[in-house]
């Protein structure tokens, strides 16, 4: 994307991404997601484009680790918002976008396991930053989330004993 910019490497997609933990790629849409892992605060959920600059550091909804400010800005005109964020952070791990047929109400959602808040959520998006969420509470470290071939929804803990969990709609 970047091969007509001086000094650009061709391979470099898009940029200012902090801390990337799971990226999906919706062959409904065409359309690749990735979610990142935020400071203390402002997990994202982006749709990446070619090119596109997502702030990491300039624009955040976190802050340091210690509470310091990084930054006063969570907006830039030359940088994509976020279509999703949380603030405190859940600490995303894994994620999937949802096609299935076993949670009919699901369709088009995001998954995202959650390894501070031991959840899962579902983020449903109708623009940016607007949808709603939903949380899943396991109490337990969700590092991994995928769609099975069976249209259930496979989580991993990470947690000692690690479990594999099958979710089976109500």
């Amino acid at each position: 994307m970047f091969s007509k910019t001086t000094n650009a490497l061709p391979e470099i997609y898009s940029y200012g991404h902090r801390n990337p933990q799971g990226m999906v790629f919706d062959s409904t849409t065409q359309q690749l997601w990735l979610h990142e892992h935020g400071p203390k605060g402002g997990d994202e959920i982006n749709l990446v484009k070619a090119g596109e600059n997502y702030g990491w550091p300039m624009i955040t909804y976190g802050r340091e680790y210690s509470g310091d400010v990084i930054t006063e800005k969570t907006h830039d005109p030359h940088m994509e918002q976020p279509h999703w964020y949380w603030v405190p952070s859940i600490a995303p791990s894994g994620m999937a976008l949802y096609r299935g047929n076993q949670f009919k109400n699901w369709q088009g959602d995001f998954l995202v396991g959650a390894l501070k808040d031991r959840l899962l959520a579902r983020v449903t998006l109708t623009g940016l930053q607007k949808g709603k969420e939903q949380h899943y509470n396991f109490y337990k470290r969700i590092r991994a989330v995928t769609e099975g071939p069976d249209g259930f929804v496979y989580l991993l803990t990470d947690q000692s004993p690690g479990e594999l969990l099958r979710l089976l709609p109500e």
